[in-house]
């Protein structure tokens, strides 16, 4: 089976920067998957992708050495196989809240018999090789998402379950879970800040991967050196409003000094 290259680096220490798609479409994963990240997730929770463009995408990803990750909706574990068996090598799992919730995620993950997993791969077998079945368990990435109250109570049961690779923070949600304002990049010294050290200090007591979502590139270099060991960048729809925004405004900015030349 082909290797995770994500899962190594991580084991070897080194950072992960991962990308994150949200538009529907094969083309704009592809110019994506040509700008340098090890990883690219495919948001089917807050994207508006479905199964059928996350497929495309996929196929698209695989053009280049970039790792496919998916992030699903909900905990569910059909939507899980699913998108396991379309040749995604890790699956992002939102809100997951105590031991019975990661046991539930990791299963769905798993094949038989450590899990329920039911075989099937389809396109895993053509992206991952023809030993699919036999490494698959080992090497696709699971990781849960710490973002609500209860898990916050919960951090060593979630994170001491059997088959869990790592965790992912969402600052927004987790935010929203102690009573802040959803945001990312959130400052030193604030309640949500205070909670991101706290469940980075516990994946490293459980010797597990964390990552993190990020707004910018110098608060995702702070959180490396905090140790995380995956950190994500803002997303292709966020970069193609900036870009445009950018670009507009300081047009419309010449074309404003211009006007106040004539008079």
């Amino acid at each position: 089976m082909k290797q995770n290259k994500v899962k190594k680096m991580m084991q070897e220490g080194k950072p992960v920067v991962n990308g994150w798609l949200q538009i529907p479409s094969s083309f704009s994963a592809e110019v994506m998957s040509h700008q340098g990240w090890d990883s690219l997730t495919i948001d089917m929770q807050h994207g508006v992708i479905d199964y059928p463009n996350a497929l495309q995408m996929l196929q698209a990803i695989s053009t280049t050495d970039v790792t496919p990750l998916a992030r699903v909706n909900w905990n569910e574990p059909g939507q899980i196989m699913k998108i396991l068996d379309a040749g995604c090598y890790g699956v992002i799992c939102p809100m997951v809240s105590n031991k019975t919730e990661a046991e539930k995620f990791v299963q769905a993950c798993m094949y038989p018999p450590k899990g329920y997993r039911s075989f099937g791969p389809i396109r895993g077998l053509i992206y991952g090789g023809g030993d699919y079945g036999e490494q698959a368990n080992e090497e696709i990435l699971k990781i849960a998402m710490i973002e609500t109250k209860e898990a916050l109570n919960k951090l060593d049961e979630i994170m001491s379950t059997a088959g869990i690779d790592g965790i992912y923070i969402g600052p927004a949600d987790l935010s929203l879970a102690i009573g802040e304002q959803p945001a990312f990049d959130k400052p030193e010294g604030s309640p949500t800040y205070k909670e991101i050290l706290n469940i980075l200090e516990h994946a490293k007591k459980n010797k597990i991967f964390a990552g993190i979502h990020n707004a910018t590139p110098e608060y995702a270099k702070k959180m490396l050196d905090l140790g995380f060991n995956l950190v994500t960048i803002g997303s292709d729809q966020r970069y193609m409003s900036a870009g445009a925004k950018e670009a507009v405004s300081k047009l419309k900015t010449i074309k404003s000094k211009e006007q106040s030349k004539a008079y």
